[in-house]
């Protein structure tokens, strides 16, 4: 019959989206095993510690201070802020906290800019580091992290991404989502990749580069993309340099309180992914071809995520309209599309229990996140399909910085836990 053979073809169709959430899964169950630990090392690495700051004189202060407060000899680290296009006072809190600056001598429109002319003036005029761990101004850095990074570069780390923990859980439902996101990002993505001898991703933040990468061919660190951690990532990738997981290097970020702007911020991260996708898939495979490293494949994977959303959204939403075309012109009980829209149902409950049950196995009461945040998530997913959508019509085409607000210490913050478990 017409219907059946209808049917048939939507789930021949609908079968590379099924293998794509499948080989996900797979990935990430593996994520629930141990991470790899490495072996305790006496300080010897030294390290640059850069911070690309545009009008963050309300948070680098904190930063700078813990970093100050590491666990590591003060001789074996140096700090430095990279003010760009300014229009407060962050190069004088900068200073006054302790850390050096460092001017742009070029116009600098993102991020990536910033790190790639301070990299290639350091190797210059400068070359004494190890090893350089980028942060975020918003950061507050944990003290353990330098050694943490020293122990990874020891066992021949040359690439490693630490943990993004949240500094505001609690403030909304927005910063509670994203951080539920990321301890998803943590767990199913670095973790799970790392156990399966594939490469994590580094997230922008908390992470470190041997000088022996940024050296090696002259490449230092040039990116086009509004994502330069996915950019950096993905050119390893293709030389043969897997990112390592490095969980003990841990590192508290500031996540969007309003929704407008995490849209903002995950149209960018969007835009970048989707950029990189297009430029670096043709790179990847060529690399897989000579080399047959499935790291290359897993990456284009990576890289497809935001199409794929698209793509399958459009599919499901086809389907759903033809079957149900189908059940009423052949008077056929809809009972299928009742079942459709019970799985929905079903499923926003699933994701409830899964991001109570995520946050309890981070080592965090459930508690320790805005309570909405576990009946939203879903929501938060699903308008990342939305984002998608928009990118692919109207792309953005200028790095935005975030505002940042949440202006505390490290020991604020680690008082601010205490009580909240003493509480429970």
């Amino acid at each position: 019959m017409v219907q059946d053979a209808i049917r048939t073809a939507l789930i021949i169709l609908g079968l590379p989206f099924t293998i794509y959430g499948v080989y996900y899964v797979i990935i990430g169950v593996m994520g629930l095993f141990k991470s790899k630990e490495y072996p305790q090392a006496p300080p010897q690495k030294k390290f640059a510690a850069v911070i690309a700051a545009r009008n963050e004189a309300g948070v680098v202060g904190n930063l700078i201070d813990s970093l100050k407060e590491q666990h590591y000899p003060k001789e074996l680290y140096d700090i430095y802020v990279l003010p760009n296009n300014c229009t407060d006072n962050t190069e004088e809190v900068a200073l006054a906290h302790g850390a050096k600056t460092f001017h742009c001598s070029s116009a600098v429109h993102s991020k990536g800019g910033a790190l790639e002319e301070f990299f290639d003036d350091t190797f210059a005029h400068n070359d004494i580091y190890d090893g350089f761990c980028i942060f975020d101004a918003d950061n507050l850095v944990q003290q353990d992290f330098f050694q943490a990074m020293n122990n990874a570069m020891c066992a021949g780390v040359e690439i490693g991404q630490g943990y993004r923990e949240s500094k505001n859980p609690k403030t909304s439902w927005v910063s509670g989502c994203q951080t539920i996101f990321y301890y998803t990002v943590n767990r199913f993505i670095n973790q799970a990749r790392q156990n399966v001898g594939l490469s994590a991703a580094l997230n922008g933040t908390g992470f470190m580069v041997s000088a022996k990468v940024l050296k090696k061919d002259n490449s230092g660190f040039r990116t086009f993309s509004l994502t330069e951690d996915i950019e950096f990532t993905t050119q390893n990738i293709i030389k043969g340099q897997y990112v390592s997981w490095v969980p003990d290097a841990r590192t508290y970020d500031e996540h969007p309180i309003d929704f407008k702007t995490s849209w903002k911020q995950r149209k960018r991260w969007s835009t970048g992914t989707i950029q990189c996708f297009s430029y670096y898939t043709p790179k990847l495979w060529q690399s897989f071809k000579e080399t047959h490293r499935f790291g290359c494949i897993d990456m284009i994977l990576y890289l497809s995520a935001p199409l794929l959303q698209v793509i399958s959204t459009i599919y499901s939403f086809v389907s759903f309209i033809i079957i149900m075309m189908i059940s009423i012109n052949l008077q056929i009980p809809q009972t299928q599309n009742y079942l459709s829209i019970a799985g929905s149902a079903v499923g926003i409950l699933l994701t409830i229990q899964f991001t109570h049950w995520l946050v309890r196995h981070e080592h965090h009461k459930n508690s320790s996140v805005k309570t909405s945040s576990y009946f939203t998530w879903w929501f938060f997913i699903v308008s990342w399909t939305v984002i998608n959508f928009a990118c692919i019509l109207k792309p953005l085409t200028t790095w935005e910085p975030i505002a940042h607000t949440e202006s505390f210490t490290l020991s604020q913050l680690k008082s601010n836990l205490q009580i909240e478990n003493s509480s429970n």
